[in-house]
């Protein structure tokens, strides 16, 4: 990890700073570019306090974020998060800005009390689905993943 490398808590205020890596991740996940879009996003997200994101830098240069959803558990009567958006701008890949995004995640998740983080991932991602396995992240064997189109 570069010593210029440092996360922190992203606010209303980094709009700026978020919005294009907002928009590659989802061009990532093939969606066409909108950054107006991502901009209303991000910005209702931020003013109904909907999701809590972290900004990563590096040399002073956003390079990385990750957003999480709060949620619950009623098996476990806890709170979790939803670790829905993961995304490092390519200048910042292999440099550890990655891991430094999901320990901080992890972080803020026992600070708040959450029993545990989830996300879920392309079957494809290859180099994710590694970088979770690293952290300790377990792939879930138990239950299948369901989804409606509304």
């Amino acid at each position: 990890m570069s010593d210029a490398l440092h996360v922190r808590q992203a606010t209303i205020e980094d709009l700026d700073l978020l919005v294009p890596l907002f928009d590659a991740y989802r061009q990532f996940y093939r969606q066409p570019g909108d950054p107006d879009g991502a901009r209303r996003f991000l910005r209702d997200r931020f003013e109904h306090q909907q999701s809590v994101i972290f900004l990563a830098f590096d040399g002073g240069q956003a390079v990385g974020f990750t957003q999480l959803y709060p949620s619950f558990s009623s098996g476990s009567m806890a709170r979790i998060f939803v670790l829905n958006d993961l995304f490092v701008a390519p200048q910042g890949r292999q440099r550890g800005v990655g891991s430094a995004l999901l320990l901080a995640a992890a972080a803020y998740g026992r600070q708040a009390g959450a029993a545990r983080l989830v996300l879920s991932t392309e079957t494809g991602n290859t180099a994710a689905q590694s970088l979770y396995e690293r952290l300790g992240w377990k792939r879930d064997t138990a239950f299948y993943a369901y989804q409606l189109g509304l």
